[in-house]
């Protein structure tokens, strides 16, 4: 049922420097950027073939621990049938839905409520253009 590991998504209170160190320190490829409200909200970073790491401005207060992972990405061939065969096993799935990156997606908790997005790519999505995606949320 699962392809592979599509993206995870970490949270930093700096984009520039999160920038520097995955593309620059380690060599990744900026693939394309978030933009929300006019303003760069976060950038994926290409981590070989189709698998990225997504990174988002953290808007929560600086603590004493550091920026979280806020959810992993798992892709899938098929989002209908893999939706199906989670619900036909009893757990709870959200329904699919379009996402800004023109990506299909639904989403779903572990046990210890980890939030995992899985994704089904299109032809147009943005991991393949690299067209920036408009966000809303």
């Amino acid at each position: 049922m699962i392809k592979q590991l599509a993206h995870i998504n970490i949270g930093t209170h700096d984009l520039a420097a999160a920038e520097h160190f995955y593309c620059d320190i380690l060599g990744m490829d900026k693939s394309f950027e978030f933009i929300k409200d006019g303003e760069l909200y976060g950038f994926y970073a290409g981590a070989g073939n189709t698998t990225y790491i997504e990174v988002f401005i953290e808007e929560n207060e600086i603590g004493d621990s550091p920026a979280r992972m806020r959810h992993l990405c798992l892709e899938v061939e098929d989002l209908d049938a893999t939706i199906a065969g989670i619900r036909a096993k009893g757990w709870e799935i959200s329904d699919k839905s379009f996402g800004c990156d023109k990506s299909w997606q639904a989403w779903i908790s572990d046990p210890s409520g980890v939030q995992i997005e899985l994704m089904q790519y299109t032809e147009d999505s943005s991991q393949f253009t690299g067209a920036p995606c408009e966000v809303d949320w």
